[in-house]
């Protein structure tokens, strides 16, 4: 059973929405789950200003708990196509594991949120595999492997690079059903791909 951390940044809920499904997947594949969250860096007051949603209660994410999992899915939304400043800030501490390598050969994939279908859901990935490559880590995508992803009926966040959501410029929209059932979807089938590679391992 490979033990998968999620891992998420989010500022107005939406992302923890969509983990929920992420968790629910990834135990659907017989995954072992661990559920943390990246250090805010903005102040209380800031936070109230921009009415930013309550954070969860999860633990904060360090590096030095990453070579404890098998595996990791990092949610978080996007900022000009790219992770948010609190996200690299963490990623930027991992500097010790780099050096020994210490999470070379591990799985990991990624799911996002946007203002609009056309906000930089897949270029948040795309900007975010530079440190992947660099830790020798490996990127497990979604692909088409979801019917919704072809769904034009109405407006549907993810593509074949992670689940997603579309959460409007003011946050109003909440994640669907079918966005959430993506979600599940990938995290059943991230937890198959870390099971097959753990074993290799």
């Amino acid at each position: 059973m490979p033990r998968i951390f999620v891992i998420t940044y989010s500022t107005f809920g939406h992302i923890n929405k969509v983990a929920e499904s992420i968790v629910s997947g990834l135990k659907k594949g017989g995954a072992d789950v661990g559920r943390f969250q990246i250090a805010e860096t903005l102040s209380d007051e800031i936070l109230a200003k921009m009415h930013a949603a309550p954070k969860p209660d999860f633990p904060v994410i360090k590096a030095s708990d990453l070579p404890e999992a098998d595996g990791y899915m990092f949610g978080f939304p996007t900022r000009y196509g790219t992770a948010p400043a609190q996200v690299k800030t963490f990623l930027d501490s991992t500097g010790q594991l780099w050096v020994k390598q210490a999470l070379a050969g591990k799985p990991a994939g990624f799911f996002f949120s946007t203002a609009s279908q056309h906000g930089g859901q897949e270029a948040t990935v795309m900007t975010s595999l530079p440190i992947l490559a660099h830790h020798g880590m490996i990127y497990v995508p979604f692909g088409y492997a979801h019917p919704y992803l072809h769904d034009n009926s109405e407006v549907v966040g993810g593509s074949p690079w992670g689940a997603g959501t579309v959460a409007n410029g003011d946050g109003s929209r909440q994640p669907s059903q079918k966005e959430l059932e993506m979600a599940e979807a990938q995290g059943e089938q991230f937890a198959k791909v870390a099971a097959k590679l753990a074993a290799k391992i």
